[in-house]
């Protein structure tokens, strides 16, 4: 029978999920009413003006994945900075899946078409794809377009509704592992999943644990050394934290050590017991002395979790139901980095011994007396050798190694709970339903050094930071403690709805949906004592605390215009409207135009124009004062700034006007192909975000005619004596940010050599990406940065898979095109790699059913062992971990029994 358009409307939308099947027009016709993610509207068809991808249990299943974060942020119209278990600097054990690249603040995350909890570590703004039980996943319905009308807040880039399994009946176990080609990074994961139904309902229980493994950045050629840049090409370097201790200065004056040029520079070591390898007595500072930090941090970050869920139905009367749904996820996960570096000042005293007496450092001058440090004719400033002397302030930093690499640990609880009724009055149907959900974690940093003891120490006499021996003794060990900070959010909604037929038109009847929804939200995070204090050498952070409620009401409505006509076999207006009600900011509304074009049983044209809005998130509002240390460059300075950032109550809600257009075409000339094409455009106004750090030091520092610009003055910059330049770069509504692209998906269903085969190709091209926050726009299509992921141009995955009676193989392509460094853009000539080059990604995977009770699945992910390309300006590992693959090679098998 020829499969319906209405179906392929949907289920082209990603053919790289291969084992979606199209749904025959009898079987669309048999479905009672349905509800498709971007509609709160019921109803027999699938048919939607906005492109909607699929993922089915078996996709899941096929890419061995025991987590839905490493199957969504595989789909090409991700991008920007994924967090996975790949980052391990910041990460704090978190998933997130970021939709256009826009943020994971911008994508809308709902179970069973309501929200999840933001959870995670500290005042978690996002939602944690952790606290999803992937066993327990029937299908995922990924919205690629704005839907606040719909939904409200935070659906800008689009909405990820994971349905689970709420009419399961029987036993299914499975256990799956996978490994790889180096051994390690393994992953063990075991699930159990039974339902049951009885003459009034349906119960599903669930439980499945996973334990992922660590893979060290040493495992790695291309991440076992911090890499830099010099005339001769790439050599290793690292951290001028190093082991032995470091003195930067004299007298604690800014920019009075430097080098010919007048780049602020690292001056002796302290090495007098070969801590560094080197030997001997005190030396000027070179590459050989930095500290490689990478053999102690993680490629891949160690994880246990387990997850809980329950779902149930009771049908009190024919026309009335009860539901119920109970999710429970409890996350260990660790990170682990280089010993704690620690820097401060001091004053060099005759009790401290005479080993710096015969040191040198080089000073700039001012020899004429003009106010003005002297510089030769050929630009270069002058300077003097100068001898360290009792008094002189001393700038000291050192690694930690003493005591250990630095631990980081999360513990985090997320329990979310779903009670409701639901029925039909006449041909209306209602629903009613409290939504409840809270997390709440603990993390924890371990061989952190009180800061604050050891200065008093030093003021006092009692320990001496030039003594190597006294940094390995007991009684300094008294100042290694762990820092365990306290954070968590809740979520509370009462939600009713209304849905039915309004009247009938000549084309048909007009369908509407409509509700009130009131949503609470809170969140806090309560840091460490010391660290609450400033103790901990890194500056204070302050806590956050605080919450907002919101009254919403939306009405949504579909309208029949045409049908059975001449080129217009069906033609359907939508329309939405939601109005909201803050507490922090007051009220608005959005609203959502959809039009979808049925031309005849081949072709279906479709566009949706809305206005999308996110409303600042309580971490936004209210968060304390934090260090940020980010990537900057400025001659002379260390490559991390010590930025303080925080929240600010005085947000208001981004705002965003969408457009989507597109087309489905099956011709009837070429049975079974289906082909959808779909152009987006997103625009954000008022974007909550801070100003580019980079920017900040290139405008203020050190550049008297901007002083006194409100961007200078607010930032307060200041480099010190070691070079780390420190200023205030909190969050404000004044960005911009503009996408827009297209989508290309084919899909071709065939049967050869009596087996059924499908192929498709999933592409999304990426016209324009730009920011403007202050000066002029930036451009980030094609391009990838150190912090915020790539931008790739083309994301494209092929698949094919062939299937006989009791098996099926699945081959998979990934492509990454090349994309430029953004740290060298309009300077390609002063960096070795100021591109990437195009990467692909070929994955395998089989399914064998032995019996009907017991099927096995395995694959291998990477099968070439492709590795992650090395660019300048890089983020970690020498790459970027929020784009590319950073374990290569990865086996993966389960075994499934079903009762």
């Amino acid at each position: 029978m020829k499969k319906s358009i209405i179906s392929l409307a949907v289920i082209t939308a990603i053919p790289m999920f291969t084992s979606i099947e199209v749904v025959a027009a009898d079987e669309v016709q048999a479905i009672e009413k349905i509800q498709v993610t971007g509609s709160r509207i019921k109803r027999s068809d699938m048919e939607s003006a906005s492109p909607i991808t699929l993922i089915s249990a078996d996709d899941i299943q096929a890419m061995g994945a025991t987590s839905i974060d490493s199957v969504l942020q595989k789909m090409t119209a991700t991008g920007g900075a994924m967090t996975n278990p790949g980052v391990n600097n910041g990460s704090g054990g978190n998933a997130r899946i970021d939709l256009r690249g826009l943020g994971a603040q911008r994508t809308l995350v709902l179970v069973n078409g309501r929200r999840m909890i933001n959870s995670g570590t500290g005042a978690a703004s996002t939602v944690d794809l952790n606290t999803i039980p992937v066993s327990m996943i029937k299908q995922v319905e990924v919205l690629k377009d704005g839907a606040s009308a719909v939904y409200g807040s935070d659906a800008v880039a689009g909405v990820v509704n994971i349905i689970l399994k709420d009419d399961f009946e029987g036993l299914e176990l499975n256990a799956n592992t996978a490994i790889t080609g180096e051994g390690d990074a393994s992953e063990n994961s075991i699930d159990f999943t039974v339902g049951s139904s009885f003459d009034k309902g349906n119960i599903v229980i669930g439980m499945q644990y996973t334990d992922r493994g660590k893979a060290s950045q040493a495992d790695r050629d291309f991440s076992k050394c911090p890499i830099d840049e010099g005339v001769d090409g790439l050599f290793c370097t690292g951290s001028a934290y190093n082991e032995g201790g470091h003195i930067w200065n004299g007298n604690g004056a800014k920019g009075t050590t430097v080098n010919a040029k007048g780049e602020d520079t690292q001056v002796s070591l302290i090495d007098d017991d070969g801590v560094t390898g080197r030997g001997g007595d005190y030396h000027r500072y070179t590459n050989e002395d930095s500290y490689n930090y990478s053999p102690t941090s993680y490629l891949y970050t160690p994880m246990e979790r387990l997850n809980l869920t329950g779902i149930a139905t009771y049908e009190l009367s024919d026309d009335t139901s009860l539901f119920t749904e109970f999710t429970y996820t409890k996350r260990w996960s660790e990170q682990q980095m280089a010993p704690q570096p620690v820097w401060f000042d001091f004053e060099y005293t005759q009790a401290m011994g005479d080993s710096m007496l015969n040191q040198s450092y080089d000073q700039r001058v001012d020899l004429d007396g003009d106010g003005y440090l002297d510089k030769d004719a050929d630009g270069n400033y002058v300077t003097q050798e100068m001898n360290y002397k009792y008094g002189d302030k001393i700038s000291y930093g050192r690694r930690m190694s003493d005591t250990g690499e630095r631990y980081f640990e999360q513990s985090v609880d997320t329990v979310r709970a779903v009670i409701g009724a639901e029925g039909l009055i006449g041909d209306y149907a209602w629903d009613v339903s409290a939504n409840f959900g809270r997390n709440d974690s603990v993390d924890k940093l371990s061989n952190l050094h009180n800061m604050g003891a050891i200065g008093d120490q030093i003021d006092a006499g009692t320990f001496n930071p030039l003594d190597q021996q006294a940094w390995v003794s007991d009684n300094f060990r008294k100042n290694v403690y762990t820092e365990v900070n306290n954070g968590g959010s809740q979520l509370f909604i009462l939600a009713a709805a209304v849905s039915g037929e309004l009247l009938e038109l000549p084309a048909g009847y007009a369908a509407f949906a409509a509700g009130v929804e009131r949503r609470q939200e809170k969140a806090w995070f309560t840091p460490d004592s010391l660290t609450a204090q400033g103790l901990a050498n890194d500056p204070r952070v302050e806590a956050t605390s605080g919450g907002f409620d919101v009254n919403e009401a939306y009405l949504e409505l579909a309208i029949p215009l045409l049908a059975d006509k001449p080129f217009a076999e069906h033609v359907e207006l939508s329309a939405a409207i939601r109005a909201f009600d803050y507490s922090t900011f007051g009220s608005d509304e959005t609203w959502k135009l959809g039009l979808t074009w049925k031309a005849n049983d081949e072709l279906m044209l479709r566009s949706v124009v809305s206005t999308a809005f996110r409303a600042p998130t309580v971490n936004e509002l209210y968060s304390g004062n934090s260090p940020s240390f980010d990537q900057v460059d400025y001659p002379g300075a260390q490559k991390q700034a010590e930025v303080t950032v925080g929240g600010n109550s005085a947000l208001t809600p981004e705002e965003a006007d969408t457009l989507t257009v597109g087309l489905v075409y099956e011709p009837q000339w070429f049975d079974g192909f289906s082909m959808t094409v779909d152009y987006f455009d997103i625009d954000i106004e008022n974007a909550i975000t801070k100003v580019d750090s980079q920017y900040i030091v290139d405008q203020c520092l050190n550049n008297a005619a901007n002083a006194t610009t409100p961007l200078c003055q607010s930032a307060g910059i200041s480099i010190d004596a070691t070079g780390r330049i420190k200023f205030n770069n909190k969050i404000q509504n004044i960005g911009s940010e503009k996408t827009s692209g297209y989508d290309l998906n084919l899909a071709y269903n065939f049967e050869a050599a009596g087996l059924n085969w499908r192929a498709g190709l999933d592409t999304t091209y990426l016209d324009e990406y730009v920011k403007q926050v202050t000066g002029d726009p930036v451009e980030y299509a094609g391009v990838i940065t150190s912090g915020s992921g790539g931008y790739a141009e083309i994301k494209s995955n092929l698949s094919l898979k062939v299937a006989g009676d009791s098996w099926d193989a699945q081959y998979k392509a990934r492509y990454i095109s090349g994309m430029d460094s953004f740290k060298c853009i309009g300077k390609e000539d002063t960096c070795y790699a100021p591109t990437t080059p195009s990467v692909v990604y070929h994955d395998v995977s089989g399914s064998y059913l032995i019996n009907e009770t017991v099927a096995l699945t395995a694959g291998i992910n990477n099968l070439f062992d492709k590795q992650p390309p090395y660019y300048s300006g890089n983020n970690d590992s020498n790459t970027d971990p929020y784009t590319y693959d950073v374990l290569g090679r990865r086996f993966f098998a389960s075994m499934s029994i079903k009762f």
